[in-house]
């Protein structure tokens, strides 16, 4: 088996596809990748099928916006008036001291969270920032955020949210459910991709587009499938014609007739290879990648060719500004490839090689106002585009965070990291619009009303997707329960 694996995988890199190569190479160590020692015809199997849809969808597509560090809850989706009142005084010294004796902090486990530190009892910060309210909702939003809160009917804000991890790991939570402690895990990019099959075949299913999380805090597993195997992991995508993907060219010396005649080629050799190994399920995945990858070498750098788009859609996604150009590109292409019918879009925001920049021990409110104009006016066309193409129906917008910032003050001018109350919002498919759900104490400690775990956000887009996040499993891979999450089901329509 190793050795007729071999001479296929030999095969494809004389072809000179650095893509495929890579593609078939990753695949044909899904057996190891997944953990099962004996590499069972019934795990291989249930690995490389698409799960039929278990419930009616609401949506196709989901794009998921995660800001790396941590955006404070109260400076942007959950103002708390009481703490320009409270300014200056310990928690303590005010009528909510009774926040630090929340049953919460003793009954669930928060890993790297030392409640002696102090950071918990530093003076009352206020706000940095003004609110008011917008839309027919009256939701109250951040003046940071003035084009995603002009989108303020939209969006169904869920202001209960709490996690384990008080530091960084946190973003690696967030997209698989589990502390980094408990070791890697799909996430839940991956668990569309490997649930749902695909609408475009010239287009992977799950692209991944900035800069990713830094090794301290998870990484590129945040964006792989881990025990699934690679072929569900994320695909990287620059927005740039010239050099979106590594293979999506290839190489100078090869024209399109040869290449057509080696994929021919290697087509009938795995064909054969296929009919002589009819159960071996590796085989027909290599074969499918390697294909996948010849055509993306046309589709792929069409998606992110914006010549088309008219000038008034690239003024509206800030393309024609410093500030907002780069997120802007990756907001019209995360359109773009909802609209050829990719299931699921990341996009990363705030990567710096560390923590993320928008971890804001000190300097919130310079920090946050710059970071906040890079992504508002992208975002805020997104919505604008989606919904005016009739696309926000059936595409999912997500905007999270890995937890938000305390309501303490951390070196005078800053807030420290927070897992036990924050934000994050959802828009679209099936997603009730303008309403609230959820909520933090007075000053922003505690998650007190429907509170949620991130799991229940996943379940929530797995849900609205047409997947029942506990009938996706795998043979020998036992779940425990907060794996599985809650469906929101106040907030879908």
């Amino acid at each position: 088996m190793a050795s007729r694996r071999s001479f296929l995988f030999d095969m494809g890199l004389g072809f000179g596809s650095v893509a495929a190569a890579s593609m078939l190479a990753q695949d044909a160590s899904a057996e190891q990748a997944i953990g099962d020692p004996n590499g069972s015809d019934e795990t291989a199997a249930a690995i490389r099928r698409a799960v039929e849809p278990h419930l009616p969808a609401k949506a196709k597509s989901v794009i998921w916006l995660f800001m790396i560090g941590g955006t404070s809850h109260m400076e942007s989706f959950d103002p708390k008036p009481a703490l320009n009142e409270h300014a200056g005084k310990t928690i303590e010294e005010t009528p909510y001291h009774a926040v630090l004796d929340s049953p919460h902090l003793a009954n669930e486990r928060v890993v790297a969270f030392d409640p002696n530190n102090g950071f918990v009892r530093k003076e009352l910060y206020p706000l940095q920032v003004g609110f008011r309210k917008h839309g027919e909702s009256g939701l109250e939003i951040s003046d940071w955020w003035p084009h995603v809160a002009a989108h303020a009917d939209d969006l169904c804000l869920i202001r209960g949210m709490w996690t384990e991890d008080s530091n960084h790991g946190a973003q690696l939570q967030f997209h698989t459910g589990r502390h980094r402690v408990d070791g890697f895990f799909p996430t839940i990019g991956s668990w569309v991709n490997y649930g749902l099959g695909s609408i475009n075949d010239n287009l992977p299913k799950f692209v991944v587009m900035g800069t990713p999380i830094a090794d301290c805090c998870g990484g590129m597993e945040a964006h792989r499938a881990n025990y699934l195997g690679p072929r569900y992991d994320g695909v990287p995508l620059n927005p740039d014609p010239n050099n979106p993907l590594p293979y999506a060219k290839p190489p100078a010396e090869i024209t399109g007739r040869r290449q057509q005649a080696e994929f021919d080629l290697l087509r009938e050799l795995n064909q054969l290879t296929a009919e002589a190994y009819p159960t071996d399920e590796a085989i027909r995945a290599r074969m499918e990648a390697y294909e996948l990858a010849f055509r993306m070498q046309t589709a792929v750098p069409d998606v992110v060719d914006l010549a088309d788009e008219t000038d008034e859609t690239q003024r509206l996604y800030g393309l024609d500004q410093k500030e907002t150009a780069e997120f802007g590109r990756q907001m019209l292409t995360a359109r773009r490839l909802v609209q050829r019918g990719v299931r699921f879009v990341q996009v990363y925001h705030g990567s710096n090689g560390g923590a993320g920049s928008w971890d804001s021990h000190k300097g919130l409110k310079p920090s946050h106002s710059r970071l906040s104009r890079q992504v508002d006016q992208p975002i805020g066309a997104l919505l604008t585009d989606l919904r005016r193409r009739g696309l926000l129906d059936e595409t999912i917008v997500v905007w999270a965070t890995e937890f938000g910032r305390t309501p303490g003050s951390q070196h005078g001018d800053g807030r420290d990291h927070h897992p036990f109350g924050f934000t994050v919002w959802m828009a679209g498919g099936g997603i009730r619009g303008g309403i609230a759900h959820g909520a933090t104490d007075e000053i922003g400690f505690h998650a007190v009303e429907n509170r949620h775990y991130v799991t229940d956000v996943h379940a929530t887009i797995l849900h609205q997707l047409g997947l029942n996040s506990r009938e996706l499993s795998l043979p020998g891979r036992k779940r425990i329960e907060k794996d599985y999450g809650n469906p929101i089901r106040d907030i879908m329509t």
